[in-house]
């Protein structure tokens, strides 16, 4: 992404800005914290605050940049939209967001749907896993 992404969103292109839009960017599928991102600019020396960081965030989400996901019994992650609709597992022991598509359960979601009478706006679908027990 560059600095012509936040402009078509309507945003000035600011130093925190860019770091924040290069550390999404540059982890592709990876689900980030605001804590998660604050550190990596720490690692890099950049002087950009906590509070920037949310504020950032936020303003991505507004611009359709960025989702947002409250993940339950987690904190609240953020990845790039890149337009393609995927969903979920959440590793319920280390908090791992792992994304995953399927035509199979998108087909099936629409046939119910379609069963009761319904067509899909949008939805989302979190599976909470553990680890299956090694025998």
């Amino acid at each position: 992404m560059e600095s012509t992404e936040l402009r078509k969103a309507g945003l000035k292109v600011t130093h925190p800005r860019m770091r924040i839009l290069e550390i999404l960017d540059s982890h592709d599928g990876k689900h980030f914290t605001a804590e998660d991102i604050y550190r990596q600019l720490l690692e890099h020396h950049d002087d950009i605050g906590l509070a920037t960081v949310y504020r950032v965030l936020t303003q991505f989400e507004a611009a359709g940049m960025v989702l947002k996901h409250n993940f339950e019994g987690g904190q609240a992650v953020y990845e790039l939209d890149r337009g393609k609709h995927h969903d979920h597992m959440v590793d319920v022991e280390s908090g791992k967001v792992i994304e995953f598509t399927s035509e199979e359960i998108e087909r099936l979601q629409h046939e119910i749907a379609a069963k009761h009478g319904y067509a899909i706006e949008d939805h989302s679908l979190v599976l909470y896993v553990r680890p299956l027990k090694k025998k």
